[in-house]
């Protein structure tokens, strides 16, 4: 089969689709033929070799896709050959076929395209698992998400609204706004011209948001501190702004704030089939009803592999960014 090779850590230049050998599946796992795979922020890690692959994980890039199943191992129960399926993956999604362990195998959701399906999997398990299962946002409670045009954002911003509660996006332009906007978020904030801090204080009468999803991580972190409520609670899944902050504790004693901080790619198997499961039950439903969309902003084949990571490292884009083998 064809895969994006990451021949040597770099730039993206060095993703090359070459020959492999097909994966092979075990008992509990079933083989894809892939339709489609989303590019993520942590494939362009991966490819600068600042994140790699789990123990026993394939060394292709790709932590998403959707696509029709060929094989299925002697201990899967649930799926058959020819089923229409996404899957969260721990790598080898940038290739013509993958192995997924069963348990992280969903049904494309009805609405949707199976290519564009490929979109779903990371983004509604991350964001399912950080902000409703480990930060218990609820009706009625308010929420910041920080890009919130990226893939993440505008999911967390739709699931968000779903279950009731009022939506703070962060963006750096009023293109990426306006689709936030669009897709329900409340309150929409310039990072680029507006203290963020200040407009949250603002628009909560002096008080801060119930939940923060941040990708920033230290450059962020104590003004993310400074803009939670009461019982507030800082998840944080990224750091693009750094790993090392200098912070003044006294106000997650005073404000008895949580910070958390978690990805999903090392998580156990079992951990992360807890979390698919979940995302089956809760998420599933809202994406068939057409309360949380997909947003695709474009489609590379995989030959333009490394064309599609500049776009994602550019940063110009909104929504998903697609594969196509």
């Amino acid at each position: 089969m064809k895969a994006v090779v990451i021949t040597t850590p770099g730039d993206p230049q060095v993703l090359q689709v070459q020959e492999v050998e097909n994966p092979e599946i075990g008992d509990d796992e079933v083989l894809i033929r892939v339709e489609a795979a989303a590019i993520n922020q942590a494939d362009t890690l991966q490819r600068k070799g600042l994140h790699p692959p789990p123990k026993g994980g394939s060394p292709y890039p790709g932590l998403e896709c959707s696509g029709i199943i060929e094989a299925v191992g002697k201990a899967v129960v649930r799926w058959k050959v020819g089923d229409q399926v996404c899957a969260l993956l721990s790598g080898g999604g940038y290739a013509e076929k993958v192995a997924a362990p069963a348990g992280l195998v969903l049904p494309v959701p009805s609405g949707v395209s199976l290519k564009d399906a490929a979109g779903i999997p990371e983004v509604a398990c991350t964001v399912w698992s950080s902000v409703f299962m480990m930060s218990q946002l609820s009706a009625g409670e308010t929420f910041l998400v920080h890009g919130g045009s990226s893939g993440i954002g505008i999911f967390a911003i739709q699931i968000a609204k779903h279950i009731g509660a009022r939506v703070f996006v962060t963006a750096g332009n009023e293109e990426k706004l306006a689709v936030c906007k669009d897709l329900g978020a409340d309150v929409c904030i310039n990072y680029k011209t507006e203290d963020f801090v200040a407009r949250v204080k603002e628009e909560t009468g002096g008080k801060g948001v119930d939940v923060i999803l941040d990708n920033i991580g230290g450059a962020y972190f104590q003004r993310n501190i400074d803009s939670l409520n009461v019982d507030g609670r800082l998840f944080i899944i990224g750091f693009q702004g750094g790993t090392v902050a200098e912070v003044n504790l006294s106000g997650l004693l005073a404000r008895r704030l949580t910070v958390q901080a978690a990805g999903l790619r090392n998580r156990s198997l079992e951990n992360k089939a807890v979390i698919v499961s979940e995302v089956e039950k809760n998420v599933w439903p809202a994406i068939m009803a057409g309360k949380v969309k997909t947003v695709v902003y474009k489609y590379f084949p995989l030959t333009d592999a490394a064309e599609a990571h500049l776009l994602m490292e550019s940063g110009k884009h909104f929504g998903k960014i697609l594969l196509i083998p």
